[in-house]
């Protein structure tokens, strides 16, 4: 099931539109986002989400919009976990409260080129060789395996080949004075330490995409209905951090969580080998379920002390 290119060209119009507006209109001065502004565009974008795949059931039907939806959910769920690392990134360069929705934003525009060609690679690969499906399912298991030991304070920026390259490549500023990426000094044009950050933001959705992506190709193998459930997934991204950097140190088992939901994707993909098909609906509601039990084993067993970083405070970190 394929989605005609007038899906393609009205879901893209869409997508831009709503950008421009984004930083064009609500966000073009920095600001400190408030936790209202944060939890109104969270419910906002969170909305457009759920209402596209009523979009997809009248257009593609009731089993689309059930991969759509499934495909929605463990992305956003995933994404969830990036943004452990992006608050790790924000503490350790010092990044000001009023500059993180402008790196986010941009951050995220890459995201969404980067994400649509290793989709459209994913899936031609996928038409040619079948048997990667396996490859696929079997680097899931792994990394929710490994996923499941990770300890975040092993996360450190500084060790980010891509920022280092950066810092070899371009004369840097010492601090970060405004939003702007780049600065010119005496005639010369400096990168400013907040290009760092957002190659740091876009190298760690890259490596999380490595994830999202095959999982759910595990879902669906239709590339309209993965791209749009990751675009969904991520543009509340930004809003969703600021409602979420507050209360991250809450859900200390999410992580288990989420590494039990890739080898649960993983195992249904090394399943079709022996001809087992899980229905997507009864994915939809494991998913779910782990990810409720998660959360609710987080807030009835808190962690006495969290490691979370202070990076809404925009106190600052070892990146100068």
């Amino acid at each position: 099931m394929a989605a005609k290119i007038e899906l393609w060209i009205g879901f893209t119009v869409i997508v831009m539109g709503l950008l421009a507006l984004d930083l064009g209109l609500f966000n073009k001065k920095a600001h400190r986002v408030s936790m209202r502004e944060a939890a109104l565009w969270s419910c906002v974008w969170i909305s457009l989400g759920l209402a596209f795949s009523g979009g997809i059931y009248f257009l593609l039907g009731k089993q689309a919009a059930i991969e759509y939806l499934t495909g929605y959910v463990i992305e956003k769920s995933l994404s969830v976990d990036n943004l452990f690392v992006f608050l790790i990134i924000f503490s350790y360069f010092g990044v000001e409260v009023k500059y993180q929705h402008r790196v986010l934003y941009w951050g995220i525009m890459g995201a969404l080129v980067l994400r649509a060609l290793m989709i459209f690679v994913g899936a031609a690969l996928l038409d040619q060789f079948h048997w990667l499906i396996y490859v696929f399912g079997a680097f899931l298991v792994y990394t929710g395996f490994k996923l499941m030991f990770l300890d975040g304070d092993d996360l450190d920026p500084s060790e980010n080949r891509a920022v280092k390259w950066t810092r070899k490549l371009f004369p840097m500023t010492e601090t970060i004075e405004d939003q702007g990426f780049w600065k010119t000094v005496d005639g010369k044009r400096f990168a400013t330490p907040l290009l760092l950050v957002l190659v740091a933001v876009e190298t760690s959705d890259v490596m999380f995409a490595l994830d999202s992506i095959p999982a759910i190709f595990g879902i669906t193998r239709d590339p309209f209905l993965v791209y749009t459930s990751n675009v969904f997934a991520i543009l509340g991204l930004r809003a969703l951090f600021f409602v979420l950097a507050e209360f991250m140190k809450k859900f200390r088992f999410l992580d288990k969580g989420l590494a039990i939901v890739l080898g649960f994707i993983g195992i249904k993909m090394l399943l079709e080998f022996w001809h087992v098909k899980i229905e997507t609906s009864h994915s939809l509601a494991a998913v779910g379920l782990v990810l409720l039990v998660a959360v609710l084993l987080s807030l009835l067993i808190p962690e006495k002390e969290s490691a979370v970083p202070d990076a809404v405070a925009g106190e600052k970190g070892g990146g100068e």
